[in-house]
């Protein structure tokens, strides 16, 4: 989040030099900021699943093969958005649109990265984890990044299913079939992405239309997307409450949720109500991911206390 934040701010991170610059030019080739938060929502649904701790040879098989696997997402997402990416402050310095890393060795990596975490989920988790786990990497790379990110304003809404997909993978490595929690975290990781990305377009804005992305902000307005904001944060709020009533969790986790949702509305709110766009949209874009994390300890507790 720093460096996205950075990059914003119009600075960016130093770049090293010879061999550890390639080395960690290949590092962020990958996305690691959001392998980190994939492989948290993945942990936290290992943990609801198991009541506790889960076997610490499965939980590192599990965690090692996602994050190859969303690495190997992460890395071909460079590679075909890397005209785009030259076009946006934000990104213009990852390594395939800044010609540090030329295509071919990109596509060799991202592969490699891919046929090793299914081929790790796939014979030391079990199939189901593996095929999740691909299901969510070709919908991500094909679905989101070669079709609707160029194509239509809901790329977001239709494409946050990608990166609610992880907790399902953690749910199946520990049981084998996939439980009505992690659908539950599912949901909200859906609900949650469309708020979460349009605050982070609002600071953006001139990027994606320069880059002829056609995000929210750039296509209906920064008005209407501080309402849709909202909107997405009061549907995000309530369904998560929701999960109480329906029998997913309970008390222990409808209490902080109810706290957190508060505080997520409360953003959205100040965003819409008027004031300076960038200020506030960054408040919200850096409370939705303490948010997120939150939530799942919430539902970790719940399902362990429970």
């Amino acid at each position: 989040m720093s460096s996205t934040l950075s990059r914003l701010d119009g600075t960016s991170p130093a770049l090293a030099a010879g061999w550890r610059g390639s080395i960690n030019d290949y590092y962020e080739l990958a996305k690691p900021r959001i392998i980190f938060l994939l492989l948290l929502t993945t942990l936290a649904a290992m943990i609801m699943a198991a009541h506790g701790v889960p076997p610490l040879e499965l939980t590192i098989f599990t965690l090692i093969g996602g994050g190859l696997a969303a690495g190997s997402a992460g890395a071909f997402n460079c590679v075909l958005d890397r005209d785009i990416d030259r076009l946006m402050a934000r990104t213009s310095s990852r390594p395939v649109a800044a010609r540090r890393i030329a295509v071919i060795p990109a596509v060799v990596f991202a592969s490699v990265l891919g046929v090793l975490g299914f081929a790790m989920l796939y014979l030391l988790v079990n199939p189901l984890a593996a095929w999740l786990s691909l299901a969510g990497n070709v919908y991500y790379v094909v679905v989101y990044t070669l079709w609707l990110k160029r194509t239509t304003v809901l790329n977001i809404v239709i494409g946050g299913a990608a990166g609610a997909v992880p907790p399902l993978v953690g749910w199946a490595a520990i049981t084998g079939h996939v439980g009505w929690p992690a659908v539950g975290l599912f949901a909200v990781i859906f609900l949650w992405t469309p708020p979460h990305f349009w605050a982070l377009a609002l600071m953006t804005n001139t990027d994606y239309a320069r880059a002829n992305v056609p995000m929210l902000p750039n296509v209906r307005g920064v008005a209407q997307t501080k309402i849709e904001i909202f909107v997405y944060s009061v549907l995000l709020v309530l369904a998560s409450l929701a999960l109480t009533p329906l029998g997913v969790f309970g008390l222990w986790y409808f209490v902080p949720a109810f706290g957190l949702g508060a505080f997520f509305m409360w953003d959205a709110w100040k965003l819409l109500r008027g004031g300076p766009v960038k200020p506030a949209a960054r408040a919200l874009f850096k409370y939705s991911l303490l948010y997120l994390a939150l939530m799942c300890v919430a539902m970790v507790l719940d399902s362990v206390i429970r």
